[in-house]
Parts: structure tokens; sequence; C-alpha cells
């Protein structure tokens, strides 16, 4: 067994300056560059000064910052000196990439370490930043441990930029000076990353994002373009956990807004996780020494088997483009080149099998000048995420959860998503493939704009209930709650014993512009598969400019409010769009239809007409003595 050394004369001895560790280098050598915010820049700068002495020589780094000496090398014609491999899942079709495609490696960054620490990928020399030691000897890898970690442990030699601005990070973070080669101590800002520009759909998706997150989820938030948006839709959240790749201001601005408690995650409770810290220097201040943070290296943070363990696992992610049938393609961003693309697809899978866990993909609708639509019939791009993986998707025109839908469903949902100005054209495309039966029409509520301000849940007798509006996608969960419907409810809503709904019928249901015609759900159960306990419309009467209301609720679902949630939320969406009121005509028998409308704020008119009752109200009309009790809720019109 060797003889252990005392580390401060080790530390003394391995002391040198940058271009002398360099003189240990040897051209056709392969060199691992640590990543992200943590990249020793004094150790590549000086790598860049020594060009002239190497030929193939070869880097071999995750994807970075584009400020960072190393991408400035990538972008030099430096071809005979220097090859530069970039561990990235992405298509590398963006302009700015393109030069560099021939490196590409696409992996799962969960991957790598294996691939280092097997030698499949031998590294001869690892340049890595750390803090300086502790005590004992311990130099924490800080912001930056992902895979680097694992380099440091597999590489012939180890060269340590020691850095008194790198943050100390608790957890499995450390190497000692004992197992070093080199160390060069130079003290430099750390790279930084200023707020990126928003998207001007961050706000709409980020509300989308907000009704799918619980209170007690843990999450992941890729590195994408609207992480503070979608941060601030977090903010009124309890008790969130974080298990991420990539620690954000906005993750430590949830902490000290005390949305993010770690209570519940279920592994490593109390524990922020993560492997990089990306972000100011605030940030940097922040993960230093704090006891609530841990940084593991990347096999673990993105292993989808460790992800699953965390309770209600909530990944959440921003492609680039996507198709009509579920595809997605990732891309890095100039200003940053989209680092987190090569743990998507490991948190992607992790979430799905969590307990209570969910993938969630956030798109917008177009391109930043509004120009070009990134939900396309066929992707330009590679494919990052498959369509069997995808589950939930966000647009700033709503969300849809594809798991377990057909091609007709998916490319209808993805549909409705695109800007409307796009949508005709990916509907045409769509059938054109073959995804669309003969008889499918594109309706008004794919041409028109979801209106999510419509949408509000409630508890109600212990489960909890969704209002929305209808949406295209709606058809097949419509025609059940019809089918299910006592034969008195079928007679009230449609007067006569309707016993056959087919799908024209449910498409007329569902053709809604949101403004003249409105279909309203009451919905059961989990997102993109729960059951319709009750619906409530209204369509325009032109002449009078007055709308005309119907309902159906499920017979177990009558009696405890729904319907009177419905009519009030239809009420009040005609008001905003300029209808004059409402009006209902229904079989002099239907108390419940009856005692129903007079449960509206309005003055409640009531004649017959033959055999037909005809309720009416105007909005002008207010009536604070209105009955706001529970309404009767049979399946009247």
């Amino acid at each position: 067994m060797p003889k252990t050394h005392y580390w401060p004369d080790e530390y003394i001895k391995k002391r040198m300056t940058a271009q002398q560790a360099m003189s240990l280098l040897k051209s056709g050598q392969r060199v691992f560059i640590g990543s992200s915010c943590g990249e020793p820049q004094h150790l590549v700068k000086s790598l860049v000064e020594s060009a002239n002495t190497f030929t193939d020589l070869e880097i071999v780094r995750l994807m970075s910052l584009a400020q960072s000496p190393v991408t400035r090398l990538a972008s030099e014609n430096r071809i005979e000196q220097f090859s530069i491999r970039n561990i990235y899942q992405g298509s590398a079709a963006a302009r700015h990439l393109a030069a560099n495609l021939p490196f590409i490696t696409p992996m799962n960054i969960s991957a790598v370490p294996g691939l280092f620490i097997r030698r499949h990928l031998p590294l001869q020399a690892a340049l890595i930043q750390t803090s300086p030691p502790d005590d004992f000897g311990w130099m924490s890898m800080g912001i930056s441990v992902d895979v680097g970690l694992a380099a440091a442990q597999s590489a012939d030699i180890v060269i340590v930029q020691v850095n008194e601005h790198m943050p100390r990070v608790l957890g499995h973070s450390f190497i000692h000076v004992n197992d070093v080669d080199v160390i060069i101590e130079m003290d430099e800002p750390l790279l930084t990353v200023e707020q990126l520009p928003e998207f001007e759909t961050a706000h709409a998706i980020a509300r989308q994002l907000s009704t799918l997150i619980e209170d007690g989820s843990t999450f992941q938030l890729g590195l994408g373009a609207t992480p503070k948006s979608i941060l601030l839709a977090l903010a009124d959240k309890n008790d969130l956990g974080v298990h991420t790749q990539y620690i954000i201001d906005g993750i430590m601005d949830l902490v000290s807004m005390g949305s993010i408690t770690n209570r519940y995650k279920g592994l490593n409770d109390g524990k922020i996780v993560a492997s990089n810290a990306v972000g100011s220097q605030h940030l940097y201040e922040f993960v230093h020494d704090n006891p609530s943070i841990e940084f593991y290296p990347s096999d673990y943070i993105c292993n989808p088997g460790i992800i699953a363990q965390n309770r209600n696992m909530v990944s959440i992610n921003m492609v680039m483009e996507m198709d009509i049938t579920g595809q997605a393609s990732v891309d890095a961003l100039p200003h940053h080149y989209f680092a987190g693309v090569s743990s998507m697809l490991d948190f992607i899978r992790g979430a799905s099998i969590s307990p209570g866990g969910k993938s969630i993909l956030l798109i917008p609708s177009t391109s930043i000048d509004g120009k070009a639509s990134r939900i396309v019939p066929e992707l330009t791009g590679g494919v990052v995420v498959p369509r069997n993986d995808v589950s939930y998707v966000i647009s700033e025109y709503g969300a849809v959860n594809l798991f377990g839908k057909n091609l007709q469903e998916r490319a209808t949902a993805m549909i409705s998503l695109a800007h409307p100005d796009f949508r005709e054209e990916l509907f045409e495309m769509a059938r054109e493939k073959g995804y669309m039966t003969p008889g499918k029409k594109l309706g008004h509520a794919i041409r028109s704009v979801y209106p999510a301000g419509l949408e509000e849940r409630r508890k109600t007798d212990g489960e909890m209930i969704t209002y929305r509006p209808a949406k295209a996608v709606d058809g097949r969960r419509i025609q059940e709650h019809f089918y299910n419907l006592d034969k008195k409810d079928v007679v009230a809503r449609f007067f006569y014993d309707k016993t056959s709904f087919l799908q024209d019928d449910m498409e007329n249901i569902i053709e809604t512009d949101y403004v003249r015609n409105l279909t309203l759900l009451a919905i059961k159960g989990e997102f993109g598969f729960g059951s319709v306990v009750a619906i409530g419309a209204y369509m325009l009467e032109t002449p009078h400019n007055m709308a005309e209301v119907a309902f159906s609720v499920s017979r177990e679902w009558q009696g405890k409010g729904v319907a009177t949630v419905l009519i009030r939320k239809l009420a009040e969406a005609a008001k905003q769009k300029g209808i004059d009121g409402l009006v209902a005509y229904t079989d002099p028998t239907n108390q419940g239809m009856i005692r129903l409308f007079h449960r509206l704020p309005y003055t409640i008119h009531k004649k017959r007409e033959d055999d037909i009752i005809v309720l009416s109200c105007r909005f002008d009309e207010a009536d604070e003595g209105a009955d706001n009790g529970k309404d009767a809720g049979d399946g009247s019109r």
C-alpha cells in the first residue's frame, strides 16, 4: 500500500505556472476541460497561447457558454492544433454550431462519467478548477461537478487551477490534494450568466405551467429561454423541492421567498441537489458552504433511476421545435449554447416513472420574429425527445397531454398549441400524412385563441374539479359523457331520447370560437385523462344578441353545485364579449334548470311558449337578492 503523503507538502511540491503545466501535454493527447461556469479560464488561455506547440490535441467538454475561452477557441481555425469533442444531444443544426458538427458526440449526460471511468474514452489530462483546500486537504469543484469529477478521477494527469473565487459546495464535489498532479494558483472571477431576454410569450406559458405544479413537488428546470417567468409561476407554491442539473438565480430567489423547502422530496430530504450552478455572482455566494445544497456528479443527478425516487418529480424543459406527432428537437441558443440539452431525456424519463411525477415540455408557438411556426409537420433538426417519451406540452395557447394518445389525437392537440396563423396549414399537412380520418374537419376552436383565463379548479366532495373551455382534443371524452348519461337527462338535454352521439355531433359541440359560441367542461381526474362530469354551453342568437345556454350533468354529480359554477362562468364570459344576456328553453317540469337560472345575480324573466318555458336575463338588470345556493343539477337544457 503506498504511503500517504502530508498534503501541505504535496501542495507546495505540485505548484507551478500554467505555462509549465502546458509543457506536460503532448500532441495527439485527449484533454478534458471543466465545463459551464466552472471552466478554468486561466488554464484554457494558457493552452491557447501554447497552441503552436501541439498538433491533433483533442479537447473534450460539455457544451458550454458562448463567452468562455474554450468556446472562442472552437470558433478559431486551428484544426491542425485542436479538435473539440462536444458532449451534446442536440442536432447542431444551429448556424453557430455548424462548423463543429463533425465533433459533436450525442450522449445522455448520465452516461458520460462511465465513459471516462471505464476508459472507453481515455483521458490523458484533465484541466479543472477548484476552491482552495480546507484544513484536511480537500478541494471543492464548486459550481461545476457534473462530469468533471469523473474526468479528474480517470485522467492520467490532473491539472488544477485553484481559485479563491470558487465556492466550496458540499456533497460529492471534492478532490484531495494528494489525488492531483499539478496545482496552478490563479484567482479570477468566475464566468457568470446575466438575466437572459424573455420571450414575449413567457408569462403566458408560465401561467399554464403553474396549474400543473402541485405543492410539495420536486422539480428540475432546464436552461431554456424563460426561466425567470417559469420561476415566477412557482412563487405561490409551497414546499417545493429541487433535483436538477443546474441551479440558477431563480432557484435562489424561490428559496428566499420560502417556496422551496425540500421537505417532501422522498430522497435527499431538506437538500437542493444539483451538479452545476450557472448564474450571477450572488448565486455563487449563495451556494458557498450552504448546508442545504449538495452537488453530485451527473451519473447520480441525471440518472433516471435516481430522479424517479423523488416524489411528484416534475421535469420542465424548453424545446425549440416539435412536430405534430410530438417529437421534439432542441438546439443550442447563441447566448448560452443551451448547455442542459444532454440531460433532458434523462430527466424526462426519470420524472415519468416517479410517483406522481410528470414531464413538461414548453414551446413558444413561433420564432422570435413571429414569421415561422415552431410546431411543424416534420422536424428540421434531429430528434432529441422521441414522441413516445412526450407527455405534457405547453405553449402560450394552452396545455395538452399526449401520453396514450393516437396520432390523430396528437396532431389535433399539437395544432391547437400552434399560432392560429399556422393551424390551417398544419391541419392540411396532417391530413396529407394520413394522421386525420377522412371526415375530420378544422373547426372554429382550432383557429381560435384558447381563453386560459376561464380555467378554474375547485374541490367538490373531496375531489378536485377542473372547469375549463372545451378544446379540439375533447371530442372523445364528451362522447363518453353523453353515452353515460341517464335516459332522463339525455331527453332533458336534447328534447328526445337520443341514443347515438357520433363524432360529427361532438365536433358541433366543440365547434366553438370562444366568443359567439362557448362550451365549458367540468372534468375530474388527471390532466389529459379526466372524465367530463358536466357540460355547459352557450350559442349566440345574433338577432337579439342573447346567448342560448344548455347543460348536462352526470347523475352522480347533480346537486353538488357544478352546474352553478358553469352557468356563472358562462354569464361572465358572455358579458365580457359584449353579449347582452342569457336565454334558456326548457320543459316546464325541469325545475332544476329553472332553479339554476335563478341563481344568477340578474333579474330573471320567465314566459311560456307552447310547451316550452323560456328563461332569460339581461346583464344590465342586476338582482342583488339572487339565490346563491347549490344547483339542483339535473341534465337539463
